[in-house]
């Protein structure tokens, strides 16, 4: 049976005890890890099978999707339905704008979606 790769030992996502950057993992010819951040080193031979551990709770890592979501509505005008959503007007401030997503570039880019704010009525656009 081959011998393990450094890399396939270590197995996991590294970062400095000193500064909190990750950390490249070794090449097998590489006998210490260091940080391009701070400069600091430890052996290679450090990493080597440890238990990693991982909690997370599902609100630490917040989306600004997940919240555009708690935060929408859908409103009728005339035959259109557009979604009213927590968006900050550029124009004047207001924290409400209608939404409609259009796919306004060729297939293979993301879509174009319009905004236009509750109160001012400026419209302004983001391409996804």
């Amino acid at each position: 049976m081959p011998t393990p790769r450094l890399a396939e030992k270590i197995g996991s996502l590294l970062f400095c005890p000193d500064c909190g950057t990750l950390l490249n993992l070794p090449r097998d010819d590489e006998v210490v890890v260091n940080c391009e951040q701070c400069g600091h080193e430890e052996p290679a031979s450090s990493y080597e099978n440890i238990v990693i551990t991982t909690r997370s709770h599902p609100d630490a890592f917040p989306s600004a999707l997940r919240q555009k979501g708690k935060t929408q509505t859908k409103v009728h005008q005339g035959d259109e339905a557009l979604l009213k959503v927590t968006e900050k007007c550029p124009e004047c401030g207001h924290m409400e704008a209608y939404s409609k997503e259009m796919q306004l570039r060729s297939a293979d880019e993301g879509s174009t979606i319009l905004y236009t704010c509750v109160n001012c009525k400026h419209g302004w656009r983001v391409n996804n």
